[in-house]
C-alpha cells in the first residue's frame, strides 16, 4: 500500500471529476478537485452532485473542492484533466503553484494542434522541472464514477514513477497498468478518437457491421505505423490505450467522437453537433500532417481530416478507400 498523498485533479469536467471521485472514494489519499469557477466549486461542495458533468452520481464526502491554485502547493501528484488544446495554457497558469517534487499527469487524449507535439512534450516544455506522465485507455467518465470495473494505462519515462502512479491512483474498481511508452499510450488515445469518428461515419451512412470491423482493424494498422515511426512500441497498440480504447470508443454511443461521426455519416453539418467536445476533430488534421511528414500512409485518418475540413465528401472518401491498390496485410 502506498503512503497517503495529496492528489489534485485540475479540471472539473466529466473525466476530471470522475477520477477525483474514484480516488477519493478509496479514502487512502487527500484528494482535491480544482476548477476555474468558484461558484461551481462551492455548489459541488454544498450539493454533493455535479449534474452538468455526471448527472445522478453522488460525490463522496471525502472529496475537497477549490478554485484556488494555492491548493497545489503541497500536492505530490497533479492530474491535468482539461481538454488537450488547453493543456499548455493550464501549465503556464498553474505551474508557479506546483510543489517542487510534484509529478504531473496529463489525462487528455489529443495532440497539440498548434505545435503538433504530444501533450507530455507540451507539459515538459512548460514545466521542465517536473516528471510528466500520461493516463489513457478505455474508460468513460460515468463508468469510472459509478465504480464500474475499468482498466487503463499510465505511462512515464521512469519505470518507478509509472509504477508509483499506478499504485496511487488505482482503486478497487479502477486498475492502472504501468508503462514506459508515453508515445504509444498518447498516440493510441489521440488516434482512437479519429477512428471513432470514422466508425460513426460508417454507422451513420448505413455501411454495415462488416465495414466497421474492417475500419477498426485497418485503423489499428494505421495507429501502429505512426506509433512506431514516432518512437513508440508496436506492442502498446495492442494494449489498453490502443486496441482497448479503440474498441470502446468505436462501438459505444457514450462516445462523443462516434456520435459526431454518425452525424457526418447522415449528412449533417459538423457545426450542428452539440454533444460536447470532440477531440478527434482536432487530432485528425494534426495526425494527418505528422504522418505526411514522416512518410507514413494513414488513409483513414486523412479521409476523416478531409471530411471534417470540407475538402472531401463521404461518397468519394469511400470510393478512394475501396479502390486503393491491393496489398498484403
Amino acid at each position: 500500500m502506498t503512503a497517503r498523498q495529496k492528489v489534485v485533479v485540475i479540471g472539473a469536467g466529466a473525466f476530471g471529476t470522475a477520477i477525483a471521485v474514484m480516488v477519493a472514494l478509496e479514502n487512502r489519499h487527500d484528494v482535491t478537485l480544482l476548477g476555474r469557477d468558484p461558484a461551481l466549486m462551492a455548489d459541488l461542495q454544498t450539493d454533493g452532485v455535479h449534474d452538468a458533468a455526471l448527472p445522478g452520481i453522488a460525490l463522496p464526502d471525502s472529496l475537497h473542492y477549490s478554485a484556488e491554485p494555492e491548493v497545489l502547493r503541497n500536492a505530490g501528484i497533479v492530474l491535468f484533466a482539461m481538454p488537450s488544446q488547453a493543456q499548455a495554457d493550464a501549465a503556464r497558469n498553474y505551474g508557479p503553484y506546483l510543489a517542487k517534487d510534484a509529478v504531473v499527469v496529463t489525462c487528455a487524449k489529443g495532440i497539440d494542434r498548434s505545435s503538433g507535439y504530444l501533450l507530455t512534450d507540451v507539459l515538459e516544455q512548460e514545466l521542465p522541472h517536473h516528471p510528466v506522465g500520461v493516463l489513457s485507455g478505455p474508460g468513460f467518465a460515468a463508468d469510472i464514477a459509478k465504480g464500474l470495473p475499468t482498466a487503463m494505462a499510465v505511462a512515464a519515462d521512469d519505470t518507478a514513477i509509472a509504477e508509483q502512479l499506478a499504485q496511487t491512483i488505482s482503486g478497487r474498481t479502477f486498475r492502472l497498468y504501468a508503462s514506459t511508452d508515453r508515445t504509444g499510450v498518447q498516440l493510441g488515445g489521440a488516434l482512437k478518437n479519429v477512428l471513432a469518428i470514422a466508425a460513426g461515419i460508417v454507422e451513420g451512412a448505413g455501411l454495415g457491421d462488416s465495414a466497421r470491423a474492417a475500419l477498426i482493424s485497418r485503423g489499428l494498422a494505421e495507429m501502429s505505423r505512426l506509433v512506431v515511426a514516432m518512437g513508440g512500441k508496436a506492442d502498446t497498440v495492442s494494449g489498453l490505450s490502443g486496441l482497448g480504447d479503440l474498441v470502446l470508443t468505436a462501438t459505444s454511443h457514450q462516445s462523443r467522437n462516434l456520435r459526431f461521426g454518425i452525424l457526418l455519416g447522415q449528412g449533417g453539418d459538423p457545426a450542428s453537433f452539440h454533444g460536447g467536445l470532440v477531440e478527434g476533430a482536432y487530432a485528425a488534421s494534426v495526425a494527418s500532417r505528422l504522418a505526411d511528414g514522416l512518410g507514413i500512409e494513414m488513409p483513414i485518418t486523412d479521409a476523416v481530416a478531409a471530411i471534417i475540413d470540407g475538402r472531401l465528401d463521404i461518397k468519394t472518401a469511400i470510393q478512394q478507400l475501396m479502390t486503393r491498390p491491393i496489398t498484403t496485410e
